[in-house]
């Protein structure tokens, strides 16, 4: 799994935020607010984020409806996952990043442990 691109990362934002599918048109005129940008534009953007398994498209009418394939916290724990095996040796890696943690983080560390224990 990579990382996203500043387009693609703005894209899936808006989707995350949204929470419902939508059309490249609906996108569109949300980045429209922001930024002056071509269809085409967003449309190549949501097709690349369709290949990359991000999103889910189906027809509706004559144009394709996108959805997000899951949640931005489930894709950032994908992110943190990848990062970790990339780390070379697991152990050292998750001792630095625990060092690392503000108190607020080893909080939330400790909430998700007890939603989900370790074996």
């Amino acid at each position: 799994m990579r990382g996203l691109g500043d387009l693609e990362s703005v894209i899936m934002e808006r989707l995350w935020s949204t929470r419902r599918p939508a059309p490249v048109r609906d996108v569109l005129e949300d980045l429209r607010a922001e930024r002056e940008i071509a269809y085409t534009t967003v449309m190549t953007v949501m097709d690349k984020l369709h290949t990359k398994g991000l999103l889910r498209r189906r027809m509706v009418g004559r144009a394709y409806v996108y959805e997000t394939v899951a949640s931005r916290e489930a894709y950032v724990a994908d992110l943190m996952r990848d990062a970790l095996a990339s780390g070379g040796n697991r152990t050292a890696t998750l001792v630095h990043f625990l060092e690392r943690l503000t108190p607020e983080e080893s909080a939330a560390l400790d909430a998700a442990l007890r939603v989900c224990p370790l074996e």
